[in-house]
């Protein structure tokens, strides 16, 4: 099972701005910053919504790792799909 997870990212991520989208697409994982510190979002991961600060990181780690940088946004998980909104 965990060969295919690796295999085949099982998060949907977007990350936008008002004015564009920055990232959408598959991913492994995602890291960012809130007011408790830093955490991690993995597949199935529960549903939750969270302001955050300074950066999200996609695939940390990973040669896919994609880092933006923000001041503050919004980030929901809902079934393994991502949305982050950036600078609201």
């Amino acid at each position: 099972m965990a060969d295919k997870l690796r295999k085949n990212p099982d998060l949907f991520i977007t990350v936008k701005s008002r004015k564009d989208t920055l990232f959408t697409g598959n991913a492994y994982s995602i890291t960012s910053l809130n007011e408790l510190g830093f955490f991690d979002i993995l597949p199935f991961h529960t549903n939750f919504v969270t302001l955050i600060k300074d950066f999200v990181v996609i695939d940390k780690g990973l040669p896919t790792e994609k880092n933006i940088k923000m001041d503050k946004g919004i980030l929901t998980v809902i079934s393994n799909t991502i949305k982050v909104y950036v600078g609201v």
